[in-house]
């Protein structure tokens, strides 16, 4: 277990059809730190009848904390739905009520670096003293970490950071030697998780993203390698957040796919990284 950078189940690991109380037991049960929660898995325990208190107490009850909040998205688009403006207040209310400092943010939408650094700076005003994590994504507005990087350099915020994925670094086809000393200061969080050798076709590739990835250690990706990236630039990650999207894991049982999540993190980790887990 790491206080420091805690090892974190993210919220799509474990789908949306547990309760929230179910998450906790099988994460902490499992040796997890933390659980990371989506705006739609924190209402789908509001719409259980918790109220924030209930859920601070199953929490403890678990001896387990929220470590991780996401997901904000379409920050780009003119005119914002109502739907997307509320789940941005819910994500800023989540990180007050866990304690956390950063939140998970992807854009779908693909628009120059100007106006998505425009938009970015507009973004982290609303957030304040929180921090808004970029992830790049293959399939996505921030395909890769060269203009997720020159977006941040435009939009020039002090509160803008970057989280890197292990499925979505080797799917956008970067090399484990590409993250800079100067990018790496950037990097508030990672995921980690593995892929098999070939990816689905790009028309159908966040289909792989949202299906059928694999645990660490187990697939082609080389999750000791992008590890090893990470610490040998120096980054000092908030969470080691678990993202293993896997319909057939799931099949399992989400006890099932906790326990098996986490041995395979703990060995990577061992192997790439021991000190992270003291």
């Amino acid at each position: 277990m790491s206080k420091k950078n805690p090892i974190t189940i993210s919220s799509w690991t474990l789908g949306d059809k547990c309760t929230f109380e179910q998450r906790c037991k099988a994460a902490a049960e499992a040796g997890y730190d933390g659980i990371g929660l989506r705006a739609e898995t924190y209402v789908d325990a509001l719409n259980e009848g918790l109220t924030d208190k209930d859920i601070i107490d199953i929490l403890n009850k678990y001896n387990i904390t929220c470590t991780e909040v996401e997901y904000i998205v379409q920050w780009c688009e003119e005119p914002r739905s109502y739907e997307q403006k509320y789940k941005e207040q819910m994500c800023f209310h989540m990180c007050e009520l866990f304690g956390v400092k950063h939140i998970n943010t992807g854009l779908m939408e693909d628009y120059p670096v100007d106006y998505t650094a425009q938009k970015l700076r507009e973004l982290c005003d609303r957030a304040g003293d929180l921090i808004i994590a970029l992830e790049p994504m293959p399939y996505s507005g921030l395909p890769n970490l060269d203009k997720t990087w020159k977006v941040l350099q435009k939009a020039d915020c002090d509160n803008a950071m970057m989280l890197l994925d292990t499925w979505h670094w080797v799917r956008a086809n970067q090399p484990y030697d590409l993250l800079t000393k100067e990018q790496a200061k950037k990097v508030i969080s990672i995921q980690i998780d593995d892929a098999y050798e070939r990816p689905y076709a790009d028309s159908i590739l966040r289909d792989e993203s949202m299906h059928d990835r694999l645990a660490p250690g187990v697939g082609q990706a080389d999750t000791v390698a992008f590890l090893k990236m990470i610490k040998e630039a120096g980054i000092d990650p908030k969470v080691v957040g678990v993202e293993v999207i896997s319909d057939n894991y799931m099949s399992k049982g989400i006890d099932w796919v906790a326990d098996y999540t986490y041995k395979n993190t703990e060995k990577v980790l061992k192997e790439a990284w021991p000190e992270i887990l003291d």
